[in-house]
């Protein structure tokens, strides 16, 4: 009997506790039913979200890609850096910017840069996309302390210059005197970073009274981190008279822009200095700069990034007089003439920086609702007159589009016209005189 109890009291335990596993069980089997169904709403939102996201691009892909149906390349990591010879003459018929086989996707950038507010400088100072350099060579319209090479990447015909890290290295173009209200923009490439890229891995973009090697008495610099394990933010810093007023860093989280041939564009307007990367502004400081324009020379400088693994490039760079507000211009006159619409090379495709012109324009047109306008595209002299001919007026239509589509102007308010490179403004025998004469005009009618 003791032994039928005993197996008895074996058998209810074991009972009992496979009860309490098939409710445990249950519960288990309940909360993961929840935590499926928490997912697959989830999961119906991105879907929901992804084609709602293709279906504007699509939508814009008639403002920014006249004809194509392509949904841009989003923006990936630049391809491993290869040193090959390619054609001298690489910019065609386009503006300054990146160049098209890499560059960030704008069918999707658009909408963001449509509240850009940065308008580059109307009269060029200085251009260089290191066209008419050689591969392997340092450009011609620079100077440096230590050493540089133009290169190419992947299969791009655009050409960086790759600089190179260590103490005191600078790297100096040959920009004219600065006045006091300029624009500066350039892209950057960068490739080899991880998560054992330094903290203090940056790039300086200073602005000195000194013309060769050293800070200077009177300086101002924005850094630019490249650190991929934490967000490090962006540091600006300047001297006056030998003395520091300013330092101070702005958190941001610029590890993916990096990655992804980021646009720089920097104004200075007298005391005033402010820097935004792609569309977003990170600096704005009203009083950085000493007073008069003193700080006269631009330099490049980057540190404590790994030699040979952890490579940085610079291009397209772009100085410009101005960067004022060109609505008051526009009202008072009746015409501005710009260069800083930008186009990737040789097509209508409108870049996505462009937008702080052309928000300015939609501004005027709000504003003054009886105004129309007629926009004129001109080109350089490369390619044939017919073929440039063609391409000017694309690119006025593209301009009207983006118009007519982001910021509701009328469209019977705009008309066109293409001059091809008929009438140039500089020579077409140089990079500056080439970008001078890629232009966009508005004229009151």
């Amino acid at each position: 009997m003791k032994k039928v109890s005993k197996i008895i009291k074996i058998g209810a335990t074991f009972f009992l506790l496979l009860g309490f596993a098939q409710t445990a069980n249950a519960q288990f089997l309940k909360k993961l039913g929840k935590r499926a169904e928490k997912a697959a709403e989830r999961a119906v939102e991105r879907r929901v979200d992804k084609e709602t996201t293709e279906k504007t691009d699509q939508v814009l892909d008639s403002i920014l890609e006249p004809g194509s149906k392509g949904s841009g390349q989003g923006g990936n990591p630049i391809p491993q850096t290869t040193e090959t010879n390619t054609p001298d003459s690489n910019s065609g018929n386009g503006n300054s910017g990146g160049n098209p086989s890499t560059a960030p996707a704008t069918e999707k950038s658009i909408t963001v840069y449509s509240k850009f507010d940065f308008v580059p400088g109307d009269k060029p100072l200085f251009f260089d996309d290191f066209a008419n350099d050689f591969i392997g060579d340092f450009p011609s319209k620079w100077n440096t302390n230590a050493g540089g090479e133009i290169i190419t990447m992947g299969d791009s015909p655009q050409k960086w210059l790759e600089l190179k890290s260590g103490y005191n290295i600078y790297y100096v173009p040959d920009v004219p005197k600065l006045p006091e209200d300029y624009t500066i923009e350039f892209d950057i490439g960068a490739v080899g970073l991880d998560r054992q890229t330094s903290s203090t891995a940056q790039l300086r973009v200073t602005l000195s009274d000194d013309d060769k090697f050293k800070e200077g008495a009177n300086y101002a610099y924005a850094e630019i981190p490249f650190c991929q394990y934490a967000a490090i933010g962006v540091t600006v810093e300047n001297r006056i008279n030998g003395k520091r007023e300013i330092r101070s860093t702005v958190k941001a989280d610029l590890r993916d822009e990096v990655l992804n041939m980021p646009h720089v564009s920097i104004a200075a307007n007298k005391q005033r200095f402010r820097l935004w990367i792609n569309e977003v502004k990170y600096l704005d400081v009203p009083r950085l700069l000493p007073a008069g324009a003193v700080l006269h020379t631009v330099k490049f400088h980057m540190n404590n990034f790994k030699d040979g693994k952890e490579r940085i490039f610079i291009t397209n760079l772009k100085v410009a007089e101005g960067g004022v507000d060109l609505r008051r211009k526009l009202i008072s006159e009746g015409k501005i003439s710009t260069n800083a619409i930008l186009f990737e090379s040789g097509s209508a495709n409108l870049k996505p920086q462009s937008m702080g012109v052309i928000r300015q324009i939609s501004q005027v047109l709000q504003q003054e609702a009886s105004m129309k306008l007629k926009i004129v595209g001109h080109t350089d002299s490369d390619g044939n007159d017919a073929s440039n001919m063609e391409l000017s007026k694309k690119r006025a239509d593209a301009v009207k589009n983006a118009l007519v589509s982001v910021y509701n102007v009328s469209s019977n308010r705009l008309i066109t016209e293409g001059k091809g490179e008929t009438e140039p403004l500089g020579d077409n025998g140089t990079t500056d005189g080439k970008a001078q004469n890629r232009r966009v005009e508005f004229i009151k009618q």
